[in-house]
């Protein structure tokens, strides 16, 4: 059985090779091209390594890459810094263990409930597993099951928090499915991803549209609009970090800026 991060490694080769034209990586267009974007051996050529080998590596198999082969392929495919980041953390040997829900510690509790704005603690699959008063009259998570307690879930698939981004939806949702495509490729195969990742495609045709284009975006801070339906037209700076020592840990803040409630 293939392992499923090598698979999700060569589906990511396959996606950035077919969104480039020869003009963009500077070779001629040649005779008529059946399917978009360069041929394998191509890109083999521009990363200086045997087509075999590529072909190999697109395919999935279990094939380990140097770090320097990484960083070849990165620069024939015109890899992004969060694309790049991407393909070293699916080329890493070594076996994962089975995905368990994440607890927060007592001090990260306290910490966000003495905020004034709204926070919140995500983990890994992007489960809420902590937020303060604030980000309660904002989202209302505790109205929700634990099961649904989700920021990727509620985006893509509650109808009112699609209201709720109103005319921001897209670019929003857009942005959540390109920085989970980089948690989720990582977990590629662990149950609990399997079924998130079932539900999302299940609720959302958008879902499945932008998560087979294979983006990836590392980070998503700034200006966020909100429609509530009690409060109005809220704006807020979104920030999120990691919350301690614990990489799973992401805490997640909500700024008020001049011309929201």
């Amino acid at each position: 059985m293939a392992d499923p991060r090598r698979v999700e490694f060569g589906d990511f080769l396959r996606s950035r090779r077919e969104k480039l034209s020869p003009k963009t990586v500077g070779l001629p267009a040649g005779r008529r091209r059946r399917t978009a974007g360069l041929r394998r051996e191509e890109v083999a050529q521009l990363a200086g390594i045997g087509v075999d080998w590529y072909i190999r590596l697109e395919q999935g198999r279990t094939v380990s890459p140097s770090v320097t082969t990484i960083d070849a392929l990165a620069r024939a495919l015109r890899l992004s810094k969060a694309e790049h980041a991407h393909l070293k953390a699916l080329a890493r040997d070594g076996a994962r263990g089975a995905f368990t829900r994440e607890i927060v510690p007592p001090p990260i509790r306290r910490m966000i409930a003495s905020l004034n704005q709204p926070a919140y603690v995500t983990g890994r699959r992007w489960d809420v597993l902590a937020w303060n008063e604030a980000a309660e009259d904002i989202f209302a998570f505790g109205q929700l099951p634990e099961q649904d307690r989700n920021t990727l879930l509620l985006v893509m698939t509650n109808k009112q928090t699609r209201k709720f981004y109103g005319a921001t939806w897209i670019e929003v949702a857009k942005s959540m499915v390109a920085m989970f495509r980089a948690t989720h490729d990582v977990w590629a195969g662990d149950p609990a991803f399997t079924e998130l990742l079932a539900r999302l495609r299940q609720g959302s045709p958008e879902f499945v549209k932008w998560w087979e284009a294979h983006d990836i975006r590392s980070t998503m801070s700034g200006l966020k609009t909100m429609n509530h339906p009690t409060r109005g037209l809220l704006r807020f700076e979104h920030t999120s970090f990691q919350a301690n020592d614990d990489p799973a840990l992401k805490l997640v803040i909500y700024t008020p800026v001049e011309g929201g409630d």
